[in-house]
């Protein structure tokens, strides 16, 4: 086996600004160091994504090629991109990679594709969705040196096409491919995303922890005030789907409307129903939960009225991150990166705060400049501007569970989707985000497909 001296890997962790996730990142550096180290190897350069630069705009990698086209371009082979969770046998990692001839363009990973055409995707390749594969970040992926040089070219000559930035790597997968100019994915089958005591897992190179973070304790149902965003004419089809499936796991929940009705009952903030943005009502339910008119909690949940989410999930997930931190977690889209834009949480799957991010969002002065402005991005906006990191968990879902990948949901235990249309949304509840041993998502499948 060829050293990582011969070979020159270079390891960059998409780690994350809040504390939990740099500590989950420092981790898996330092079992990456230990075990080169027990290898009789020099130390590889392991770099943590979120501390490279104070740029939002380098968790969307492209405009991050540049920097490590100068530091690695003439004297490394590979840059090995991987997320927190994901384990590496370097050993393994190291024989994978001595298959394939560094000189030449290689972009390697274990291949995801679309079984239909989906809006996340601005509906690419609508009449033959499979073609087109893209990484699972979870398996890990890499870059051969020679296609980073030409990316960087790339980056700097040409600005990059969309302002939004939703699905990272079915992005990155597109550009790199340019069209069929560039290469297209190659499936490397040692990189794997099934459970490290998995059958089968001896084969991997990678592979992956728990599928939902265990902090110890979840936090409790007292402690989450719940926030559902509704409007008069979807109290009689959506409010009737949240009260059948997840009300009644949250002991703090309001319903927000244009209209008081007694009978959900609603609460009417006074702001007139816009048909896009909500911001007006976001902003509103911001002020009500830090007044006297709820009770006081760590956590604010904001949700749609067509959002679909396990509470019990979201309270173990919520274990790991400190309350007395600014913390907003959820589902994170970009805005404008590579020009020095902002990320944002995207609303459909939830966004959650902490009360000291409520806090610094309101002191800030931070307001709407319309009623029916993007609520998300609005508070995207504030966030960037008060240097408050948005937090991504991939548990959370803005689309449908038919709008993802069936491979990168099967080692997921999902927290939340969104969107009714043309699915029973009872159903798709009781299939994904049910907890109580009815469940019969593919969460509990650890099968690969190779």
């Amino acid at each position: 086996m060829k050293t990582m001296k011969e070979i020159e890997v270079v390891f960059v962790i998409q780690s994350q600004r809040n504390s939990f996730h740099a500590q989950q990142a420092e981790i898996r550096r330092t079992s990456l160091l230990e075990q080169a180290e027990s290898l009789g190897q020099s130390p590889p350069a392991v770099l943590l994504l979120h501390s490279l630069s104070d740029n939002e705009g380098d968790w969307s990698i492209l405009p991050l090629m540049p920097h490590l086209s100068s530091l690695f371009g003439k004297n490394s082979s590979w840059i090995v991109f991987l997320e927190e969770e994901t384990s590496v046998q370097v050993a393994k990692l190291l024989q994978v990679l001595d298959h394939f001839d560094r000189r030449k363009e290689w972009f390697l990973g274990k291949p995801l594709h679309d079984e239909e055409s989906t809006i996340i995707h601005h509906y690419a390749f609508a009449e033959n969705p499979s073609i087109f594969k893209y990484p699972d970040f979870t398996a890990s992926w890499a870059l051969s040196i020679p296609l980073v040089n030409r990316l960087t070219n790339k980056v700097k000559n040409e600005p990059l096409k969309s302002d939004f930035t939703i699905d990272l790597k079915h992005e990155i997968a597109l550009y790199i491919w340019e069209n069929g100019r560039g290469p297209q994915l190659t499936a490397v089958p040692e990189l794997c995303t099934l459970p490290q005591d998995a059958p089968g897992a001896e084969r991997c190179a990678t592979t992956l922890g728990r599928h939902l973070p265990s902090c110890g304790k979840p936090v409790q149902k007292e402690d989450v005030f719940v926030a559902v965003k509704t409007c008069r004419k979807f109290h009689a089809d959506r409010v009737p789907v949240v009260k059948r499936t997840w009300e009644k796991q949250a002991l703090l929940l309001e319903y927000y409307s244009d209209f008081a009705d007694p009978t959900i009952p609603t609460v009417n903030l006074g702001v007139p129903n816009t048909d896009r943005g909500h911001c007006g009502k976001t902003f509103a339910i911001l002020e009500r939960y830090v007044s006297d008119a709820v009770p006081k909690t760590n956590w604010l949940l904001i949700v749609d009225d067509d959002t679909l989410i396990s509470l019990p999930r979201l309270q173990a997930l919520l274990g790991c991150y400190d309350p007395k931190e600014p913390v907003c977690l959820g589902e994170r889209y970009g805005y404008g990166l590579s020009q020095g834009g902002y990320s944002y949480i995207t609303g459909g799957g939830g966004m959650v705060f902490s009360h000291e991010a409520v806090l610094r969002i309101l002191r800030s002065g931070c307001k709407c400049y319309s009623n029916d402005a993007p609520d998300d991005m609005v508070l995207g906006m504030c966030l960037n501007a008060l240097k408050v990191p948005v937090t991504h968990s991939p548990l959370f879902h803005q689309a449908r569970p038919e709008d993802y990948s069936r491979d990168f949901l099967s080692h997921q235990i999902p927290i939340s989707f969104h969107k009714h249309w043309n699915i029973d949304p009872i159903a798709v509840f009781h299939k994904w985000l049910r907890d109580d041993g009815e469940s019969t998502g593919p969460q509990n499948d650890f099968k690969e497909e190779l």
